[in-house]
């Protein structure tokens, strides 16, 4: 796998550049434990370069372009992206470490953000209010002006899309600070931006660590909006630094998202929604489904299937496409490994395999089925953030609706019944952004706006909600007198 690109530099003002400190940082294929590759090390030189050619960019030829214009370079943007689907989902799969079916989902994924904000640029009205004899009064959705975007590297062609795909359309000049961990698409989504002909500084790409890049991107005074996706303890750094500059902040955080399953579902039609939701990639998902509540008269059967379905997985090197891959690094399948230590054997119901032949350097963990613990227990508290999921039982709507909203997060629910009036009141009870009916996830949906409550953050992307969100509104009143 060799980019098309140099992947050692930074992306400012429409070229690419070398960082200015002129050092790099090693990339890791979490399949083996082998590096890559290396990385430009950006820092508060380079962010402060990518504000001043965002800004430019405002005053010059991208602010000048009218929606439609926008609109149509997001269109061309998706179709170069679907031109380099093989190589893109290749850089995926060897970057994060998830299989490479799971890889050409997300260029899929990209392409229609692309597809869905380049259509939806000039589709975002304002309206006229009724008001007082002698007044016209109208609103007005404008761009806040330079935003910031750091993405995390678990979904980055996704969260890319879904972030810089509705603020580009509102008109914004974007800065993106990719994870050090894996950020190859980042940086090819910029060269493809920069073939599809977005003016130069419309969007900027500089890799480098969190707490040197990072922390001079939430903290400089150029920028007007920022988003965050990534773990809690971080957010609260990125939320604290934008109330510094008074600015507004989208924040995707953690989760710990139940499904509940009562004693009339469909199983069969559950079964592969109640273990893929909690395996993809690896589990290294915010929205992954790491609980499954289910209603005591059906424990015994939804144990005893979940069971099977996950001594079937495999596990082993992205490219062999199977059913999980690696973690993205020794150090979180340390902590993976760390909150499997807490539960005892007899809680353990079943575990995938890991191939014998999977390489030693890669950071493998077997997929784990926990049940018997208390609801309160930390393996069902807290966000793991790997192939980890555990059984709860509950009695009946009250019990399970106590269990589901009994953590610090809200991010993604869902409720697997055949009963539509339970299904009505519990879609409005659950604490979550997102509550899905006998389904989890939607198959993505890229036009569902995306968000959580609590830990889980605040604000929304995904749909037409982002758009809002990367936009401000202007109040016009004029008087005829």
């Amino acid at each position: 796998m060799t980019p098309w690109f140099d992947p050692t530099q930074v992306f400012i003002g429409g070229r690419w550049q070398p960082c200015a400190g002129g050092t790099t940082l090693p990339l890791e294929n979490p399949s083996t434990g082998e590096e890559i590759g290396r990385i430009a090390r950006g820092d508060h030189r380079d962010i402060d370069a990518a504000v001043q050619a965002a800004e430019a960019a405002l005053q010059g030829e991208w602010g000048a372009l009218t929606a439609a214009e926008r609109g149509r370079l997001l269109l061309h943007l998706g179709q170069l992206v679907s031109e380099h689907f093989d190589a893109l989902a290749e850089m995926e799969a060897t970057d994060v470490g998830k299989p490479l079916q799971q890889a050409k989902n997300d260029v899929i994924a990209l392409a229609r953000y692309c597809e869905f904000y380049g259509g939806a640029a000039d589709k975002v009205m304002g309206e006229t209010i009724p008001f007082q004899n002698g007044f016209t009064v109208y609103t007005l959705r404008e761009p806040h002006g330079v935003t910031g975007h750091i993405v995390p590297w678990n979904y980055p062609m996704q969260i890319i899309g879904r972030s810089i795909g509705a603020a580009l359309a509102m008109g914004n000049a974007c800065v993106l600070k990719p994870a050090e961990e894996a950020c190859l698409t980042a940086l090819a989504f910029a060269d493809l931006a920069r073939q599809a002909g977005f003016p130069p500084g419309a969007l900027n790409v500089v890799p480098g660590l969190g707490d040197e890049a990072g922390a001079a991107l939430t903290a400089h005074p150029g920028v007007r909006h920022l988003s965050f996706t990534g773990s809690v303890g971080t957010g609260r750094k990125v939320q604290a630094a934008a109330a510094e500059n008074l600015v507004p902040v989208t924040l995707e955080l953690g989760g710990k998202s139940p499904q509940l399953v009562f004693k009339d579902a469909d199983v069969d039609k559950a079964l592969p929604f109640l273990v893929n939701a909690g395996i993809q990639n690896a589990g290294q998902t915010c929205s992954a489904s790491s609980r499954i509540l289910v209603q005591r008269d059906r424990m015994d059967e939804v144990t005893e299937r979940m069971a099977e379905a996950y001594r079937a997985l495999r596990v082993g090197p992205a490219m062999a496409d199977l059913n999980v891959g690696p973690l993205i690094s020794a150090r979180q399948k340390d902590i993976v490994e760390s909150y499997l230590s807490l539960a005892d054997p007899s809680e353990v119901i079943a575990r995938g395999e890991v191939l014998d032949n999977a390489p030693k350097g890669g950071h493998y963990v077997a997929p784990t089925l926990i049940s018997g613990l208390d609801p309160d227990h930390r393996l069902a508290q807290e966000e793991i953030f790997g192939p980890v999921q555990v059984l709860l039982p509950f009695e009946d709507e009250e019990d399970a609706v106590r269990i589901a909203n009994g953590t610090a997060y809200g991010l993604v629910a869902s409720v697997w019944s055949s009963d539509g009036g339970r299904q009505m009141r519990l879609a409005k009870r659950l604490r979550a952004g997102q509550v899905f009916l006998n389904n989890y996830g939607a198959a993505g949906g890229v036009e569902l706006p995306f968000g959580g409550v609590g830990h889980s953050g605040h604000g929304r992307e995904k749909g037409f909600e982002a758009l809002y969100g990367f936009s401000a509104l202007k109040t016009v009143a004029a008087h005829h007198g």
